[in-house]
């Protein structure tokens, strides 16, 4: 008997057959391609933020800045305000921080920006990261900030997400103003930039 089994193992291995197929083999997994996004010259070149994605990317800056806000009123007790000098600082530090966990997903056709406080997407994809990707938000981040004040966004933090969200990207001239609240504004006419 040892024999034998010691012949069929021989003649198994050398035959490339053995335990997985007297055991079953696992199934065969089915794997999935799943592209990197396709980016335009404008998407890869610009040093703006493309139209399409403004809406997504005013939704994560504002999240970065509740988030930072939050975390420093914490450090003060959470339902004391922050001085002046001390928002002033967390806004510009926010604005500055590295945006890297940020970047690019396509689905369906449609390309969405893609990170921390942004809805996920889908669980099987690509995101391109990195590149034009933090220096823009960066950008945007810092522009929001001169445009309506340090006072005015704490104050609007003050109040609640909702309302830090309302104030930056949902007002009359906000970039998701007139489209689905959470979804991108739907595309402008292309202007030249100078």
């Amino acid at each position: 008997m040892q024999l034998a089994l010691a012949a069929w193992l021989a003649l198994s291995l050398l035959a490339g057959t053995g335990a997985e197929e007297m055991c079953g083999a696992p199934p065969a997994s089915s794997s999935r391609s799943v592209p990197a996004p396709q980016l335009s010259p404008e998407e890869r070149l610009s040093p703006h933020m493309p139209e399409s994605l403004r809406c997504d990317a005013c939704h994560a800056i504002a999240f970065q800045l509740e988030e930072q806000l939050r975390k420093a009123e914490e450090k003060v007790g959470k339902k004391k305000a922050l001085s002046e000098s001390d928002y002033v600082e967390v806004l510009e530090r926010s604005c500055s921080q590295g945006w890297e966990s940020y970047g690019v997903q396509e689905l369906d056709g449609e390309k969405r920006l893609a990170g921390p406080g942004l809805p996920r997407q889908e669980p099987v994809s690509v995101m391109v990261t990195g590149g034009p990707w933090p220096g823009r938000l960066s950008k945007m981040c810092h522009s929001y900030v001169g445009e309506r004040g340090e006072a005015q966004i704490y104050g609007a933090h003050r109040r609640g997400p909702a309302a830090l969200r309302e104030l930056l990207c949902h007002g009359e001239k906000g970039p998701c103003a007139g489209g689905k609240a959470g979804g991108p504004a739907p595309p402008k006419a292309l202007q030249n930039e100078l």
